[in-house]
């Protein structure tokens, strides 16, 4: 029952109160972004979500113009396509703001997997852990993302994510909530 019908419903208000409590700080990042940047001010991909089918994810555009052209789909420390104020955004995490539009369509969640490319199947051992990996929404923090932050090898990653897939709970969904907050707060302190 939570999986399927409470889960979704909190994300969906949380989302709704989310947009519009944020509505000003998102319209003034689309501000800045536009005028240091240009356009476009939202970066678009093609990801995989729940039951392996595909959406196109939000965040503020944070890379120089065709930086996919430029490199990989993993950018590393010191990327020369992340813009100076690409490099704000990311280390806020206010890049990935937009995303809370993905929750409220019900495309994403805000706790679950972070959303594979489709290319990413590849990297996986076998069908039968891509198609597990792909049973829950994916969301905007997870148990990887607190076990590992940034850190992680992809088989570190795969483990987490079916790990959290397997044992979606509230009390699980509660447990990476709370670590999601020290995680941002400690990373602040050490800035």
């Amino acid at each position: 029952m939570y999986r399927d019908f409470i889960k979704p419903l909190l994300d969906f208000i949380l989302a709704l109160i989310l947009v519009l409590i944020l509505l000003p700080i998102l319209i003034l990042i689309s501000i800045f972004i536009f005028f240091r940047m240009g356009a476009p001010i939202l970066y678009r991909q093609i990801r995989m979500g729940k039951n392996l089918n595909t959406f196109t994810i939000y965040k503020f555009r944070s890379m120089v113009n065709d930086a996919d052209k430029m490199g990989s789909y993993s950018t590393a420390s010191g990327d020369a396509r992340i813009t100076p104020l690409g490099q704000f955004l990311r280390k806020t995490s206010l890049d990935e703001l937009p995303q809370v539009l993905n929750v409220l369509k019900g495309e994403m969640s805000f706790i679950g997997p972070r959303p594979d490319l489709p290319a990413q199947k590849e990297q996986y051992p076998d069908e039968e852990s891509w198609v597990g990996r792909h049973k829950v929404r994916p969301g905007i923090t997870g148990l990887s993302q607190v076990r590992f932050r940034s850190s992680s090898t992809l088989a570190e990653r795969r483990e987490t994510d079916l790990e959290y897939a397997q044992n979606l709970s509230f009390w699980l969904d509660v447990r990476i909530l709370i670590d999601t907050v020290f995680v941002v707060l400690k990373r602040k302190n050490t800035n």
